[in-house]
C-alpha cells in the first residue's frame, strides 16, 4: 500500500465512521476501487490504526463531556454522569456477546464482494428513512421536569446496543443504525448522536487491544516485516483522525437539524450500484 491509498482510506474511515453511511462498507468499496489486495495481516494492522484514530477523534471532540464521565465513574460519584456510563456499559453487552461468540461468523461476510455491502447499504437507507418519517413518542414529552437528567433510559441503551451489535455487518452503518434506533425510541436527536459516538469507544478500543495482542503474538507478519510501511500507516492515521474530528462535529449538527434522510438517499444509490456491479 502506498501513502496515497492510505490517505484515501483514512479520509473514508474518518468520514464514514460518523456519517450514517457505514465505514466498513465504504472501506470494502475503496479496497475494490483501488485494487488493494491486502493480506489478512496487513488489513489487521491498518484497520487497527484507522479505528484507534477515529476513537481518539471522538474523545477530542467530546472531551468536555468525556472527562466528567470518567471522573464520576472512576471515583464512584453517584451522579448523572455515573449513571450515563452505566448506560454505555449496558449498551456494550450485545456487541460483546456478538464479538465473543459470533466473530468468525461475522468475519465471513467481509471480503465476499460488494453484493452484501450493497444489500446492507439499502437496509441502512430504509432504516434512516423510517426514522425520519416515523415517531414513536413525542420528544418534547420525554421525562419532563427532570433538569440535568439524561433522557436515554437503561432499556433504551440496551436496545440501541442491540442495534449496534447488528450493525457489525459491512454496509450496515453503526452510527446510522444506533441514531435511527434512538430517534425511533423517542430520545432527543442531539443526545442520541452523542450517545452513539461515546458508546462505540469501548468496543473499538477493546477490539483494537485484541488485534494488537494478535499482532504481538505473531499472527500479523506484516508488522514484523513492515509490508505496509510506517509512512502509509502514519498518513492513514492522521487522515482518519483529522477528518474524524471534522465529521464528528458535522454529524452532531446534522442530527440536530434532522437531515438524515439525505444520507438515506445516498446509501440507497450506492447500495444499488454495489448490487448491480456484483453480478
Amino acid at each position: 500500500m502506498d501513502w496515497l491509498s492510505a490517505l484515501i482510506m483514512g479520509i473514508v474511515q474518518g468520514l464514514a465512521e460518523y456519517l450514517p453511511i457505514s465505514s466498513s462498507g465504504h472501506l470494502e468499496i475503496c479496497r475494490d476501487l483501488l485494487g488493494l489486495e491486502l493480506s489478512g495481516a496487513e488489513s489487521l494492522e491498518f484497520d487497527v490504526m484507522l479505528h484507534v484514530a477515529t476513537v481518539l477523534s471522538t474523545i477530542v471532540v467530546l472531551w468536555h463531556e468525556f472527562k466528567p464521565l470518567c471522573v464520576s465513574f472512576f471515583t464512584f460519584r453517584r451522579d448523572d454522569n455515573f449513571n450515563y456510563v452505566l448506560k454505555i456499559l449496558v449498551s456494550c453487552i450485545p456487541v460483546a456477546i456478538v464479538g465473543l461468540f459470533f466473530k468468525d461468523f461475522i468475519e465471513g461476510f467481509f471480503g465476499k464482494g460488494l453484493g452484501i455491502v450493497g444489500i446492507c447499504l439499502c437496509v441502512t437507507a430504509a432504516l434512516l428513512s423510517f426514522a425520519y418519517f416515523t415517531r414513536t413518542r413525542p420528544q418534547d414529552m420525554r421525562r419532563p421536569g427532570t433538569p440535568g437528567a439524561h433522557s436515554i433510559s437503561m432499556l433504551d441503551a440496551f436496545i440501541i446496543g442491540c442495534s449496534q451489535a447488528v450493525a457489525v455487518l459491512p454496509g450496515l452503518s453503526r452510527s446510522g443504525t444506533t441514531i435511527a434506533t434512538g430517534i425511533l425510541l423517542g430520545d432527543r436527536r442531539e443526545e442520541v448522536a452523542r450517545f452513539s459516538f461515546l458508546m462505540v469507544i469501548i468496543p473499538i478500543m477493546g477490539e483494537a487491544l485484541l488485534d494488537v495482542k494478535k499482532m504481538i503474538g505473531g499472527e500479523a507478519a506484516a508488522v514484523a516485516n513492515g509490508e505496509i510501511g510506517w509512512l502509509p500507516m502514519l498518513v492513514g492515521f492522521l487522515a482518519s483522525f483529522i477528518v474524524g474530528c471534522i465529521a464528528c462535529k458535522w454529524m452532531l449538527n446534522i442530527v440536530k437539524r434532522g437531515k438524515l434522510v439525505w444520507f438515506a438517499a445516498y446509501c440507497l444509490i450506492v447500495g444499488i450500484i454495489c448490487i448491480a456491479t456484483s453480478f
